[in-house]
């Protein structure tokens, strides 16, 4: 039996939503820890209402680092904003009963990861046929997996860190998890629009790993072994293919400069007041630098002549040089220094919201503009904040 299909109103009390892409469309969220969490950010920012069901007490994640000197989870705060919260008993018949109406008597659609038996696709759409249901899994196998273990599986971690380095290094951005996050978000704007126009639903099953394994794919990793039979070499901070390197100020800032084309090479080379070593040099190699693979060759050499310029400046002497290029650059900056700096205090994308239990900090919108304004950051809720109001609810639609 089919549950009405039209779509749940945005809660009153959430108003930017209204007017968002997404309004009214209701997604049950029954998740934990970074890629399903972040999906339903991101479904939340483009205009749905987005519940998260957490068991009561909270989930695994509720308490994650980083914390404040109070012990309240910044991490979950981050990637719940603009949610509602539920918390039921997720064991008893009662609570997970609760649950279901909320997605049968809403729109329909769940986003999870590892599902249990009881809001697995068959289970629900054994109560609603035109269910959406999208599932985060580990393996693609069938296996568990976080992150940082189908990373190690995939690679990276063996040509990341310096050249002589000879272990693996794993990375601190949870790349995969923000991956699967927006390709989760992608896969059910995607299923809606498909339900809109055939009336059916979709069970959509995202294993991570395989989120890791596509893009190795897209990028050329797994080509290049697969074609070159070579392994790709340890390169430190050095850009694979082009001529990207850190150079240091005489005050200690360092930046990263990027030459993409011959014409930021040729910026480079001019800025530095290299131009007769950098042509001595070609032709003592046999070299041509309006070549990229020949400014990666021969990348070591090149920034050892580049190097000095930047030792004799201090970072806002360079900084300054820099803005009259056509180079690709960047001061490398700690997080606090980022947080104070005009990129967040002056950027739209943030605004100063109230969070409770917190207080007031910076927090971002989606990172997109649409018609010309980014969705505001609201706050995320407190733990079953909406739970009796929405478990009230009967037919809301």
């Amino acid at each position: 039996m089919s549950a009405p299909a039209d779509s749940v109103p945005a809660d009153p009390g959430h108003g930017a939503a209204a007017a968002a892409p997404l309004a009214g469309l209701r997604i049950v969220e029954i998740s934990s820890f970074v890629a399903a969490p972040l999906a339903g950010l991101t479904l939340a920012q483009l205009g749905a209402e987005v519940i998260r069901v957490d068991p009561l007490g909270g989930g695994p994640d509720y308490r994650r680092w980083p914390l404040t000197a109070e012990g309240e989870s910044l991490y979950w705060t981050g990637l719940n904003k603009g949610k509602r919260s539920v918390t039921v008993d997720l064991r008893s018949t009662e609570g997970r009963a609760s649950v279901l109406r909320l997605i049968t008597d809403g729109s329909g659609i769940v986003l999870t990861n590892a599902a249990r038996p009881w809001h697995g696709y068959d289970a629900i759409r054994a109560l609603r046929d035109d269910l959406i249901h999208l599932e985060i899994t580990g393996r693609a196998d069938g296996g568990t997996a976080v992150d940082y273990t189908v990373n190690a599986a995939t690679g990276f971690p063996l040509v990341t860190g310096p050249a002589e380095h000879e272990g693996p290094v794993n990375h601190v951005l949870p790349a995969w998890d923000v991956a699967c996050g927006l390709y989760a978000a992608l896969a059910i704007t995607a299923a809606v629009r498909h339900r809109d126009a055939t009336g059916a639903g979709s069970r959509i099953v995202l294993p991570l790993e395989n989120v890791a394994l596509a893009i190795a794919g897209h990028l050329g990793f797994l080509g290049e072994a697969a074609v070159n039979r070579a392994e790709r070499p340890r390169i430190g901070n050095a850009l694979f293919g082009q001529y990207g390197a850190p150079f240091t100020a005489a005050d200690g800032a360092t930046f990263m400069i990027v030459a993409l084309t011959a014409r930021h090479f040729a910026d480079l080379v001019a800025l530095t007041g290299t131009t007769a070593a950098v042509d001595a040099l070609a032709k003592a190699l046999d070299a041509d630098f309006a070549d990229e693979g020949d400014r990666y060759r021969h990348r070591d050499v090149l920034t050892g002549l580049f190097t000095p310029w930047f030792r004799e400046r201090t970072g806002p002497e360079i900084e300054e040089a820099l803005s009259g290029t056509s180079l690709l650059w960047d001061r490398y900056r700690t997080f606090l220094e980022l947080v104070d700096s005009p990129r967040v205090t002056g950027n739209p994308l943030f605004t100063t919201v109230h969070q409770p239990g917190i207080g007031d900090l910076p927090a971002p919108g989606s990172p997109m503009t649409v018609d010309g304004a980014h969705s505001p950051a609201r706050p995320a809720p407190l733990l079953g904040a909406d739970t009796e109001a929405l478990l009230q609810e009967r037919n809301p639609s």
